[in-house]
């Protein structure tokens, strides 16, 4: 089993930050895409930022230049960094894993947390 622990979310007024971390742990053997998620209420989950284990990123087109995604390889841990919050922005953010849990996994296998909330409010 695996599983990816979110920390760092809250409440916090529009143009804040907040730092989002989540560890993922148990039978990994690689870690190829780490990334982040969100729901909000009422609409479906998107995606916010990815980052594969060479440091490819990928952003959603709504937090490019607002968020930064970082990787600790050797941790299994992710970082989401995210400036000048708007309302917008509040959500449950998820963390999620491509990995392969042994050597011989011929295929990646997706991971989820469970979600911590980020609230954007004056």
């Amino acid at each position: 089993q695996v599983q990816l622990v979110e920390s760092g979310g809250g409440l916090v007024q529009p143009g804040g930050s907040l730092r989002l971390s989540c560890v993922a742990s148990g039978r990994i053997f690689f870690i190829h895409t780490m990334g982040w998620y969100r729901q909000a209420p009422g609409k479906q989950r998107e995606m916010v930022a990815r980052r594969t284990a060479g440091g490819s990123t990928l952003y959603a087109d709504s937090v490019k230049g607002r968020c930064t995604i970082s990787r600790v390889n050797a941790e299994n841990t992710v970082y989401l960094e995210m400036n000048s919050l708007k309302p917008e922005d509040t959500a449950v953010y998820y963390c999620n894993a491509d990995l392969r849990q042994t050597a011989s996994s011929t295929r990646l296998e997706t991971w989820w947390g469970e979600g911590t909330q980020v609230a954007v409010s004056s």
